[in-house]
């Protein structure tokens, strides 16, 4: 992918998720951090076009962007959602679920059944990267704060 296109995905995935915080009312600078989020998952969800697998590409963006969430969320000791949610908005897959639905409607059975499991899948994916790196960085952030008093204690 040239580097236009990777600024270009970077840009558009930027505005698009900049408007949603305002439509979310987010305030100060969190207007311009949230998106950011978004920006990197969507780029890193495009720098994984040559495997072929779009819920391998969901699952790392979704990482991607979780761990962001997170790091942001402790600087500024905001929620981790206010971050996460607008970050995992392009990879939403919307286009999935309306043909999801207009093969229901159409009684195309196969093509739903298809359609349906594709798009449960790239849900989970994007469901299990938010839980993976929640965890894990909860568990370090224990981790760190067990280390940090047994210090003290040691130190009194």
């Amino acid at each position: 992918m040239p580097i236009h296109e990777i600024l270009l995905a970077f840009l558009y995935a930027y505005v698009a998720c900049l408007a949603f915080t305002l439509i979310y009312n987010m305030r100060g600078k969190f207007i311009f951090l949230a998106p950011l989020g978004g920006s990197i998952c969507w780029i890193a969800y495009n720098l994984l076009n040559f495997t072929g697998n779009d819920i391998l590409q969901n699952f790392v963006a979704t990482m991607a962007v979780a761990l962001y969430s997170e790091i942001l969320a402790r600087i500024y000791k905001a929620p981790v959602t206010m971050f996460l949610i607008v970050g995992i908005l392009p990879l939403v897959p919307g286009a999935g679920i309306y043909y999801t639905m207009e093969y229901c409607v159409s009684g195309n059975q196969i093509a739903f059944g298809q359609s349906l499991v594709h798009t449960l899948a790239v849900a989970g994916a994007l469901a299990l990267g938010i839980v993976l790196i929640s965890s894990l960085f909860r568990f370090c952030m224990l981790f760190w704060y067990h280390r940090k008093k047994k210090k003290q204690c040691k130190k009194a």
